[in-house]
């Protein structure tokens, strides 16, 4: 059963790894600045630094605690200022905003919860923890 803890934090945290490869791309960061992002040209390849780290070292289980930190300080400032549904007149695109508003919020709140009981088992911080 403790891999089943294992393989959660390689599926929750591919989406944080396959989209950072994107922050590095001129689209995306031409995309945040038409949004509106100052220094896109910096954040935006500095915010996927931060999503990549921070979900490489939940799944290695590497102060976990730290990298589900990393990932609300990237997860909160994208969330609402990318995703704002609410200020899109377009139906169809507020509908798809929306629901990449839900989904980072839904990834905030597993962040959250790693922040407080860290990586589990098949860590390595579970194993600093046990001696082994």
């Amino acid at each position: 059963m403790k891999a089943v803890v294992l393989a959660g934090r390689i599926i929750f945290l591919m989406i944080f790894l396959m989209a950072a490869i994107g922050h590095f791309s001129s689209a995306e960061i031409a995309y945040a600045s038409s949004a509106g992002v100052p220094m896109a040209s910096v954040l935006v390849p500095l915010s996927g630094i931060i999503s990549a780290v921070g979900a490489l070292s939940i799944i290695l289980g590497y102060k976990a605690r730290i990298g589900a930190l990393m990932l609300v300080v990237f997860l909160l400032p994208v969330t609402f200022y990318m995703h704002a549904f609410w200020s899109v007149t377009d139906p169809m695109m507020k509908q798809m905003q929306m629901a990449m508003f839900m989904k980072n919020m839904s990834a905030l709140g597993g962040a959250l919860i790693i922040c407080y009981f860290g990586s589990g088992p098949l860590s390595i911080d579970s194993r600093k923890e046990t001696g082994k």
